[in-house]
């Protein structure tokens, strides 16, 4: 199986070292979208692009074009570059099978393949995923709890820092969509100077996120056993809902109280930080946040709590309330956990 990881591929690129079909598949479209504009940008030169670039798009074309295509030569210069954007709508997939095995070497034939898997019973990808002229690379969706460290190494591979908390802010604020977490990256870095620090402040003044009233403040102040605060920001919640989702609250808490379990049967076996760290999916940073709230939450609470976030779950979709607003149901939710 020659499948690659995405920094592999990247780096294999950017030192010049092609491959003659790139097979690009998968549910998380951002990894896609860099790696077929890195091979648009770094393979020909401007000049050699007029020539020996081409752009096609699975709904316009059907496999015997794209190899026709691929079997030219280029013309004054080392390869030609063939981009099939949109892929996944190709028809022939299975015609593709006679150019793996007699491919052309000057040729660099990619197939942006998005949202969705091949079917790996199919000879033609299994081919793909066997043969070492072929990168085969999938594009998995990042888990909730992996956008955070995400965010962090985003912004450090372009010499810039974040704070832990402002990472926290972003991920829970914009969710899994990479696509839309770069960009908004993108754009506060063009605040800073060369190698600056994104910090809260920032992101509540340019995203519109508040840095004071979302899920992670929420769940410090459950954390802390702060009523005050705690329920400042449920009253922000409910006067902004259309911001700040009841379900997405649930699933926040849901996520942190599931966590703080498996803490509480873990902690003897697992004493180390770090590697508590990573049984629980979460940066080393945020491990205070379980530490404090195991002392607060003991084991038999947190199997209460959980229980409470599923019922009110239910009632946020629909089942079992009886007309009663998200904000009412928050403020009902959040006294139950405190108490």
């Amino acid at each position: 199986m020659t499948a690659m990881t995405f920094d592999e591929i990247r780096k294999d690129i950017k030192n010049k070292k092609y491959k003659p079909i790139y097979f690009l598949c998968g549910e998380e479209p951002f990894f896609i979208d860099r790696l077929t504009t890195l091979v648009e940008t770094t393979v020909l030169s401007e000049e050699e692009k007029a020539f020996n670039q081409t752009i096609l798009y699975g709904n316009d074309v059907n496999m015997s074009t794209v190899t026709d295509i691929a079997r030219r030569f280029p013309m004054m210069a080392e390869h030609q570059v063939i981009i099939i954007r949109e892929a996944q709508n190709i028809r022939d997939f299975d015609n593709l099978l006679p150019y793996i095995d007699h491919f052309q070497p000057s040729t660099v034939l990619l197939f942006a393949y998005k949202n969705k898997k091949p079917d790996k019973r199919k000879g033609v990808f299994k081919k793909l995923g066997n043969t070492p002229h072929c990168v085969y690379f999938e594009s998995a969706k990042l888990y909730d709890n992996k956008v955070p460290e995400w965010i962090i190494s985003y912004c450090k591979e372009n010499s810039y820092g974040i704070t832990t908390k402002a990472a926290g802010i972003l991920a829970e604020s914009l969710g899994t969509d990479l696509s839309r977490v770069a960009n908004e990256i993108d754009k506060l870095v063009l605040l800073l100077p060369r190698g600056g620090e994104i910090q809260e402040a920032l992101v509540e003044e340019h995203t519109g996120i508040s840095k004071d009233f979302n899920s992670f403040e929420l769940l410090s102040a459950l954390i802390r056993k702060d009523h005050l605060k705690a329920n400042r920001i449920v009253n922000y919640f409910e006067a902004n809902p259309k911001n700040n989702p009841l379900v997405m609250t649930i699933t926040t808490l849901f996520r942190y109280f599931l966590n703080l379990l498996t803490y509480h049967y873990q902690k003897k076996s697992t004493p180390n930080v770090q590697e508590m760290a990573r049984l629980l999916g979460v940066h080393p940073f945020f491990m205070k946040d379980y530490t404090d709230g195991s002392r607060v939450y003991n084991a038999v609470k947190c199997a209460s709590i959980i229980s409470l976030l599923r019922e009110y779950d239910m009632k946020a979709k629909g089942v079992g309330n009886a007309n009663i607003s998200d904000g009412e149901l928050l403020k009902e939710l959040i006294f139950k956990i405190m108490h």
